[in-house]
């Protein structure tokens, strides 16, 4: 076990070391204009222009500026942003911002497993009648229909309906409402979706039938057999739901105005704050890839049938 979770950490490690390299190349090809304020644009001559390139790192080869930027990370230097906070350091910025879209995606997840996984068992013991039929009319207007458009009737719509705020606010919980839910919708339609589906694959077995045959009333075999089992393929699910969640945020956070990571990353990569972009796509690729490690380890925990080994 031991052996298998060193070479899982260094796979995690090799991907993100990937991921990063392949973001940073990339950004050193995009046009430099970006990175000018406003005054220098209008009355700047080239080569003040030129200067000041040269004074942020920017005219050295793409691999100096990796190197550079390695070294300052090592040494816990984020960096500075250039173009969104004019030199206000990065580290500040994650700081203030981390909290808060850590605290919506973590009730968004929460909600999201909640609420599918009551949705599937409604749809299990209320099969082929009113319940099923809701909860798939529901998946599959979340599967089929273009996010943004129920995102945007949530906003819009419901906020008129229910009398909510149409933006975020840090003092008023009630503003937080309408982003959590939004958040959660795909994850509800996903475990109401699968959890149904192996509770029904599951209701075929033999010893579904043997503990039906015993007495026990449905309402029981479902509860102690059925969902047993089938909840344990869901758990492989948690780390492609903080996939979602964190995709998700970044049209979510900037929907609703919210001061997250996820909306900073979008104004990051419009006003090319390469600094910025670079930092956050390496703490978000941490993060995912560090969510399907954690899910690996919580199959195995879950399910004692399956060993971490390599044999």
């Amino acid at each position: 076990m031991t052996k298998y979770i060193l070479k899982r950490i260094l796979r995690s490690l090799v991907t993100v070391v990937i991921v990063f390299f392949v973001v940073f190349m990339l950004l050193r090809f995009m046009p430099l204009n970006g990175y000018f304020p406003d005054e220098m644009v209008k009355e700047a001559d080239e080569a003040t222009r030129m200067a000041y390139l040269r004074n942020l790192g920017l005219l050295d080869h793409p691999l100096v500026q990796l190197g550079r930027f390695v070294k300052n990370l090592f040494h816990g230097d984020l960096g500075r942003s250039i173009t969104v906070y004019p030199k206000v350091p990065i580290s500040t910025l994650l700081v203030e911002k981390i909290p808060v879209t850590a605290f919506l995606g973590f009730w968004s997840m929460l909600l999201g497993i909640v609420a599918g996984l009551s949705m599937g068992l409604m749809m299990v013991r209320f099969r082929s009648r009113f319940g099923d039929t809701l909860g798939n009319g529901y998946i599959m207007i979340v599967r089929a229909v273009p996010s943004l458009l129920y995102l945007f009737f949530i906003q819009i719509q419901v906020s008129k309906w229910f009398n909510l705020p149409l933006v975020y606010y840090d003092d008023k919980p009630l503003s937080w409402i309408l982003p959590i839910v939004s958040l959660a919708l795909s994850s509800i339609a996903w475990y109401a979706l699968w959890l149904r589906r192996f509770m029904v694959d599951e209701e075929n077995q033999d010893y579904v039938k043997f503990a039906t045959v015993k007495g026990l009333s449905k309402k029981q075999v479902l509860k102690k057999h059925v969902f047993r089992n089938a909840i344990i393929p869901l758990s492989a699910y948690l780390p492609s739901d903080l996939l979602n969640i964190i995709s998700g945020s970044l049209v979510i956070e900037t929907l609703y105005a919210i001061p997250g990571t996820g909306g900073l990353l979008t104004t990051a990569i419009k006003n090319q704050d390469n600094n910025l972009v670079q930092i956050l796509v390496l703490m978000y690729a941490v993060v995912s890839i560090l969510g399907v490690f954690l899910g690996d380890l919580l199959l195995a925990f879950v399910d004692p049938r399956i060993k971490l080994t390599d044999d």
